[in-house]
């Protein structure tokens, strides 16, 4: 996939726009020329502007460009406003590892700044700028296509499915303390933005093969989340970070929080966890005590926690978590025989998907036979074999089990997905299931 950034826009949502006085084009965020940086920064203002930001700063603007610009950066043009460089509609794309149940990783086409300006909504622009993504996506041979969404009710009509859950947390510390915790020999202590940036960037590069739905992370948005990006200067002044090194001296945790708040009464802060990383239980358990038993705080809150997250049982009161669970990655299956080939399987076993897809890269009758290793080979078959346990479903149904996350047996008491047999969505959920629930910990 090296030439994926400037493969050839695909020819059928380049027409169907055109009809409407509309350019699709790529614009080129390696391009160092005046005129490419100009068209560049346009494209920049539009996907801000499309997520109500405030215009960029021209040191934001260059971070933008040094931190993504080897993505494939597409937009839509009109042309009754020819002299206008910011498009009325924007996306970008790019090839990543994502993890997989197993303990492994494939390709996943990773899509974002999907934007419509409000004056051109309502046009199918949005239609063809993901299917045209979609088609590339095919075309160059990636397994899935993934995202994550700030609308939920737009994905599916291209295939995506929701396939990682997160959970929000907001804790009453004074309730939740003290923690039941394991006795860890490591410590806790603070260290500056620049090594937390440094820690927690190969800190995930070492784990996140370890559960699905993660991705490689890029290198600006560590710097994001550490508060070392352009116009966080007011926020990295609030950030505190701590690491958790174990009896050896090795990092296995770090944790990046803000405190707010206590003016009124100084034992009234809260404590907002920003993003917390752990290697290993007790890492987990001793950044968990840490934030949750500072003195002088209220309330501590997180999102985008997994949802078999430990913390939960550690508290002292059970109820002292409010936890709320939203779907934050999307799945959509593109080619069945290489994604669902690429993933590990909890047991050994056959099942046969009939998949249905308007867009026709997974439709058919698939057969997937694992064996005892938790490797599987999938074929298209013309009709499942007898005494094979058979769903029938929809592409979205297909991809939001990819991961694992999600029951089969749970779709299928939805009506979301249809058994040959009764019991077949229970055995089809003893090959597919995680042992290790899909959890994505940043936003793309």
């Amino acid at each position: 996939m090296s030439t994926y950034r400037l493969h050839p826009i695909d020819e059928t949502s380049r027409a169907r726009l055109a009809e409407q006085g509309l350019t699709l084009s790529l614009v080129d965020g390696l391009d160092d020329s005046e005129p490419g940086v100009a068209r560049y920064d346009a494209w920049t203002q539009a996907d801000g502007r499309g997520f109500y930001l405030d215009r960029a700063a021209d040191d934001a603007l260059a971070f933008h460009r040094a931190g993504v610009g080897d993505r494939r950066t597409t937009g839509v043009w009109d042309d009754a406003t020819p002299a206008t460089l910011e498009p009325v509609a924007t996306i970008n794309s790019w090839p990543t590892e994502l993890s997989v149940p197993g303990g492994r990783t494939t390709t996943g086409w990773a899509i974002s700044s999907v934007t419509v300006a409000p004056t051109h909504t309502r046009r199918g622009i949005a239609r063809s700028l993901l299917e045209a993504e979609l088609r590339t996506a095919s075309a160059l041979g990636a397994p899935v296509a993934i995202l994550t969404v700030s609308e939920s009710t737009l994905y599916g009509r291209y295939g995506f499915g929701p396939a990682v859950l997160a959970t929000d947390w907001v804790i009453e510390s004074r309730r939740a303390r003290p923690l039941r915790r394991r006795t860890e020999a490591g410590r806790v202590e603070f260290i500056s933005l620049k090594d937390f940036r440094s820690e927690v960037a190969a800190l995930h590069e070492r784990v996140r093969a370890e559960r699905p739905g993660e991705i490689a992370v890029w290198a600006s948005r560590w710097d994001q989340i550490a508060g070392l990006a352009p116009a966080q200067e007011a926020e990295a002044k609030k950030l505190r970070a701590v690491r958790y090194l174990d009896a050896d001296g090795v990092v296995q945790g770090v944790v990046i929080y803000t405190v707010s708040g206590g003016e009124q009464d100084f034992t009234e802060h809260r404590v907002d966890v920003k993003y917390l990383l752990d290697a290993t239980p007790e890492a987990s358990a001793a950044l968990w005590g840490f934030v949750v038993e500072l003195d002088l705080v209220r309330e501590v809150t997180a999102r985008l926690r997994s949802v078999d997250e430990p913390l939960r049982w550690m508290l002292a009161d059970f109820r002292a978590a409010k936890v709320s669970t939203i779907e934050h990655e999307y799945v959509r299956v593109l080619d069945v025989v290489a994604a669902f080939e690429a993933r590990g399987y909890s047991a050994a076993g056959s099942l046969a998907f009939e998949v249905t897809d308007p867009h026709g890269f997974a439709d058919g009758t698939w057969l997937v036979e694992a064996d005892a290793a938790g490797t599987a080979t999938v074929r298209a078959v013309d009709e499942a074999p007898a005494g094979v346990p058979l769903l029938s479903l929809g592409v979205p149904e297909l991809s939001s089990l990819y991961l694992g996350g999600v029951s089969a047996a749970t779709l299928a008491a939805a009506g979301r997905v249809h058994e040959r047999t009764p019991g077949d969505a229970v055995t089809a959920d003893a090959l597919l299931r995680s042992p290790v629930p899909p959890h994505l910990s940043v936003w793309y």
